[in-house]
């Protein structure tokens, strides 16, 4: 009896991306050939150290700009909790929900 594999939602070993794979056999790790390229050259950096294989290593001015972005998401999830705790009009809340929906979408690219 032979399996055939519907199409199926995958999430990118390397960028987190959701993917379909609508195929036969071993289901794909990665959405691109450049994400797969990208995890190829991370394990080869560092083979032979200290460091998991699962580790990422990011340049410190995108580790920065990380920082950044989780400290605005903070401050719009306070936004929302103030927005709450003071009686704002449902629209009002709703907005700020939204904005602190596209931050956080924005925020899960940066992988």
């Amino acid at each position: 009896m032979t399996q055939t594999r519907t199409a199926s939602s995958h999430t990118c070993a390397w960028c987190g991306w959701e993917f379909t794979v609508n195929r036969r056999g071993r289901p794909k790790k990665y959405c691109s050939q450049s994400c797969k390229q990208r995890a190829y050259e991370q394990r080869n950096r560092v083979s032979g150290t200290d460091i998991p294989a699962q580790a990422v290593i990011i340049q410190p001015e995108r580790a920065a700009a990380l920082r950044d972005s989780l400290f605005e998401l903070r401050c719009a999830a306070e936004d929302v909790a103030i927005a709450s705790a003071e009686g704002a009009e449902s629209t009002e809340i709703q907005e700020l929900c939204r904005e602190l929906v596209d931050l956080a979408r924005t925020i899960e690219k940066l992988r």
